[in-house]
């Protein structure tokens, strides 16, 4: 591997003194104000992005529908379409043999997939007016537009604002320590988008029905298939987040590493939206079944088969860990010899 020295640096004497020369450490008043600035400024930023998350989530709130989440039908509803989604990510958390992450980030990383869900909202809703502009919205050229948008705005969009709600906090601390803890807070920011977005679906669906007997009906409906989408939310930002974790301890790697895995993450996420609109439509054609069976049974598939990818890298990590480890090094979490194979 190439020094990444300096050439002065690497033939120095041991003692000589480089400061400035090709080294560099805070010394002077001026090398604190400057380190100081840097530290405020970047602080500054993370606070300034997560304050436009909670204003951008205040208005929707306000104008978008949102607060019929206080109603409690569908605030039941909204917790409901979630269970699917915590179970999965529950089961990632579970299958992490390194020590388990601590509460208040799990919920900080939650938090943040929530607030910055807003973030992809707009970026989604723009893109829809600027092809709405274009007339790119009817016929074969739309759905060809469609397509696209799925994989050039949504998928990329909503999967590197979820990276980010991991960035921003629990990538940043020291129980962040293994490459799997990725895994574990991807899984959980994808919990905290797929949770808002069912309000906001469920919400808006539900917007105009006042009798209660016919809001629940409604309701039940658009909750059961949230509930199925939501779990390919954690599935995606699963791996986005492990190849983050993958990236922290490989720094000189790490710009490709996360690319990596926000470009399996974006696919897989856009060939969702795309197939999850067209295969069980072509089913129900060919056999005339229902189509939310047709629709449930493309999810099962679909979720299914990415699902078990995740598992099987984080189970071949869980191989990895045990093996470097001796028998005497302490207790661990019981292996899932299912899905070994």
């Amino acid at each position: 591997m190439p020094d990444s020295r300096d050439p002065v640096e690497a033939h120095a004497d041991d003692g000589r003194d480089l400061y400035e020369v090709s080294t560099w450490e805070v010394r002077t008043v001026f090398d604190r104000l400057a380190a100081g600035l840097y530290s405020t400024g970047v602080s500054a930023a993370r606070v300034f992005v997560v304050l436009l998350g909670v204003f951008i989530l205040f208005v929707q709130f306000a104008l978008g529908g949102l607060g019929a989440v206080a109603d409690p039908i569908i605030g039941v509803f909204t917790l409901l379409s979630a269970v699917p989604a915590l179970g999965l990510a529950a089961y990632v958390w579970y299958a992490d043999v390194t020590t388990s992450e601590p509460l208040e980030l799990l919920v900080g990383t939650f938090v943040l997939g929530v607030l910055f869900a807003g973030f992809a909202g707009i970026i989604n809703e723009i893109a829809n007016m600027g092809l709405e502009w274009l007339g790119l919205t009817t016929g074969f050229v739309g759905f060809l537009s469609q397509i696209a948008f799925f994989f050039v705005v949504v998928g990329p969009g909503e999967e590197t604002v979820k990276l980010l709600a991991v960035r921003l906090y629990a990538y940043r601390k020291p129980q962040f320590d293994a490459v799997v803890d990725g895994a574990v807070y991807g899984a959980v920011a994808g919990l905290g988008f797929a949770t808002i977005e069912n309000a906001i679906y469920i919400s808006g669906q539900t917007a105009d029905i006042s009798d209660p007997l016919n809001l629940v009906a409604a309701g039940s409906g658009i909750t059961a298939v949230r509930a199925l989408a939501g779990p390919g939310h954690v599935i995606y930002s699963a791996f986005a987040g492990y190849y983050l974790g993958l990236a922290k301890f490989n720094p000189d790697r790490a710009g490709p590493i996360v690319v990596k895995g926000l470009l399996i993450a974006a696919l897989v996420h856009a060939f969702y939206n795309t197939l999850s609109g067209i295969v069980p439509s072509v089913v129900v054609a060919l056999t005339g079944i229902p189509w939310f069976v047709a629709f449930f049974g493309f999810i099962i598939v679909y979720d299914g088969i990415f699902g078990l990818l995740l598992i099987r890298k984080i189970s071949r990590y869980r191989r990895a860990y045990n093996e470097a480890h001796d028998e005497e090094s302490g207790p661990k979490k019981s292996e899932l010899t299912e899905f070994d194979a």
